[in-house]
Parts: structure tokens; sequence; C-alpha cells
């Protein structure tokens, strides 16, 4: 993973981010020495993305399997609401 430093991309911008990111999908910016920051290409972010997606619909379906996700109308969803109150 490629690392830039704050103040390198306080003085040149995002132009600091392109070559890095030719190189990796990923680059960390470091604050006063710390890493702080990833900044990442919008593929692989997009990537991020489709796999938390596709993790919450797999944790959706095995609540649903497992009985911990009511299915019942909205009336009823009142109802049962006002009865935990």
């Amino acid at each position: 993973m490629s690392v830039i430093m704050a103040g390198e991309l306080k003085r040149k911008g995002v132009s600091a981010l392109a070559p890095a990111l030719k190189e990796d999908e990923e680059v960390l910016i470091t604050v006063r020495g710390r890493p702080r920051y990833v900044v990442v290409t919008l593929d692989k972010y997009n990537r991020l993305r489709e796999s938390e997606l596709a993790q919450a619909v797999r944790e959706a379906r095995a609540d649903y399997k497992a009985g911990r996700i009511e299915d019942e109308t909205v009336t009823g969803h009142m109802r049962r609401l006002r009865n935990e109150i």
C-alpha cells in the first residue's frame, strides 16, 4: 500500500494521489507520522460495498431462518411495540 503524508496532499492536492493509485488500489494518508486515512479507487470501493451488502443479506436470511425476524402486518407490529412498553 502506498503512503502519502498529509502535508504532501495539502501541497499537491488530488494530483498527489493519482500516481499512488495507479500502483495500488489504496493509499494510506498519514498525519504527523501516524496512519489516519485510506483512499481507495472507486472500483475497490464498489467491491467493498457489494461485499458488505452481500454479507448483510446473508445475515438477514440467517436471522429469518432462525426465527429472529417477525413477519407481521403494520398493525400487528404497532400492537407488539405497544405491548413491549
